[in-house]
């Protein structure tokens, strides 16, 4: 099973998905908006509090348990400065626009690359962002999500170099995980051709987005999600997120009537 912690140097850019990905330029993932880059943003590496590199991807010389926990004071006293309604609203409730179905990848963050705050996702996150149809997890999340806090957006993101692709990918006995990953092997079953006809890093990364589509499949198959996008217009995405640049691109997810129809029919409830 290839590492999350990979080396991204090989994984090509999203362009080779095609047309129907377009990079979500309008968000900004780690900056406020009127933020300005200047010279004191960036410690010099002989400033007391200056992060080096080793630091700031997670090596093993610093505690990263000890320092989140000195960082949450920083950050909570910071953030009610800034918005000073934020924590008390939410201590009276949430009112997410969006539900959030990714990877448990620690590199996909998805408020922190979003640009936004708590309060603004309802996040369901697992292994490869698989969606099983008998699972009561995701199922739970995602009727919560609709027809309780009524979102209006349903997410589901992949991500390039993503570890659990790669090892649905290859043939190599994982306990556990294989019943979890089958999904991905059966996508990779059903798309064979297609996926020997690329190169390893095209064909991974094809698996991925093969696999966004299939769980916006799955989402699209419960009775509260069809009624809400009946009801109230519930809009469903898919995305993939490029770990080594921090982009989103989206992918075109659009059903032809006949498919739509054929959805309904099957799916819907009453």
């Amino acid at each position: 099973m290839a590492s999350e912690e990979d080396s991204l140097a090989s994984i090509p850019r999203l362009e080779f998905l095609g047309a129907s990905h377009r990079p979500l330029l309008d968000l900004h993932p780690l900056r406020c908006a009127n933020h300005k880059s200047s010279s004191a943003d960036t410690p010099s590496a002989n400033t007391p509090n200056a992060k080096t590199q080793t630091d700031q991807v997670g090596g093993d010389h610093t505690d990263r348990y000890a320092t989140a926990l000195r960082n949450n004071k920083e950050w909570a006293a910071q953030t009610a400065r800034e918005y000073p309604d934020l924590f008390p609203t939410l201590a009276t409730g949430q009112t997410p626009q969006i539900l959030w179905i990714g990877c448990s990848d620690s590199r996909c963050p998805e408020t922190t690359f979003l640009g936004l705050k708590p309060g603004d996702v309802f996040v369901h996150r697992n292994i490869a962002n698989v969606l099983h149809p008998g699972d009561l997890s995701s199922a739970a999340a995602i009727e919560y999500a609709v027809q309780y806090l009524r979102v209006k957006h349903v997410v589901v993101c992949g991500h390039t170099a993503c570890g659990g692709v790669a090892a649905a990918m290859g043939n190599k006995n994982l306990g556990i995980l294989d019943p979890w990953l089958l999904p991905l092997r059966q996508l990779r079953e059903r798309n064979l051709d297609l996926l020997q006809s690329l190169s390893p890093d095209e064909a991974t990364m094809k698996l991925a987005e093969l696999n966004v589509r299939e769980g916006l499949n799955i989402v699209k198959q419960k009775g509260v999600v069809l009624n809400a996008i009946q009801e109230r217009g519930l809009e469903l995405h898919g995305l993939i997120y490029d770990v080594g640049s921090g982009v989103l691109s989206e992918l075109d997810t659009q059903d032809s009537e006949e498919v739509i129809r054929a959805r309904l029919t099957a799916f819907k409830t009453e």
